[in-house]
């Protein structure tokens, strides 16, 4: 059981590896997340952050077994993994096939974005198991799929596919097949292309960190870059900008 991390052209690639229990995360993996984040949010080769996982799906969640030991400290390491996701600097994708449950949707939701497989399977099931959702966790899906479908899914614990979650909010584009690979690699390839100051300026605005602070920190950094420059004379060349900003 591991999170299995490559990078290669621009994209790092993280993925949920526990085939015993489909994916689902143990105390260690959701403890490890967290410093594996803070290294790849530092590695200036790295643009964009893929999640995904192994065998055919996506993350079924915590390990129910290891909950036993500690239910608190379980929720706890969770919630801090899905924080430390949602604060990631640079553009995040969750690439979704299988199941998608639980502790998965917390951290496919706090990704910018999800594409998920035709047969993808979401639920929130903590009701379950008599847990309480994290507040921040509820708040974030409320964002994605408004309070009603939240309710829902919350009160419920009921299984959706993928055409559900797309119609609702919780998924952005859905593939069928080898469809999936080929649409997260060109889209990938396509954000590594763009410019990452506007990229990162853009998360903390649609993040709701638009202060008077931040906002004066962007006109900053617009100010002393060449990335406007950059793109206008690409556009006017007719050909391909190179940004050279980095967080």
């Amino acid at each position: 059981m591991q999170l299995a991390t490559a990078c290669a052209d621009g994209v790092a690639t993280v993925t949920i590896d526990h085939p015993a229990k489909r994916n689902a995360m143990t105390p260690a993996m959701w403890r490890a997340l967290p410093p594996l984040l803070d290294r790849l949010a530092a590695d200036a080769a790295v643009r964009v952050m893929v999640l995904t996982g192994a065998h055919g799906t996506f993350c079924a969640g915590a390990d129910i077994g290891t909950l036993r030991a500690s239910a608190d400290e379980g929720r706890n390491l969770a919630l801090a993994a899905e924080e430390a996701l949602a604060a990631f600097p640079k553009p995040t994708l969750a690439v979704v096939r299988g199941h998608c449950v639980g502790g998965g949707v917390q951290l496919a939701a706090a990704c910018d974005l999800r594409f998920a497989a035709e047969d993808a399977l979401f639920g929130v099931t903590p009701a379950r198991l008599g847990i309480v959702y994290p507040a921040s966790a509820t708040q974030r899906l409320v964002r994605l799929v408004g309070p009603s479908t939240a309710k829902h899914l919350l009160f419920s614990a009921e299984l959706i596919g993928a055409e559900r979650a797309l119609r609702c909010g919780l998924v952005d584009e859905l593939h069928p097949g080898d469809g999936l690979d080929t649409r997260t690699a060109a889209y990938t390839r396509l954000l590594v292309s763009r410019s990452q100051l506007t990229q990162a300026a853009a998360k903390e605005f649609a993040d709701g960190h638009g202060d008077r602070e931040r906002v004066a920190h962007w006109s900053r950094e617009a100010a002393a870059s060449d990335e406007s420059a950059e793109g206008v004379a690409a556009f006017l060349e007719r050909r391909e900008p190179r940004f050279t900003w980095s967080t």
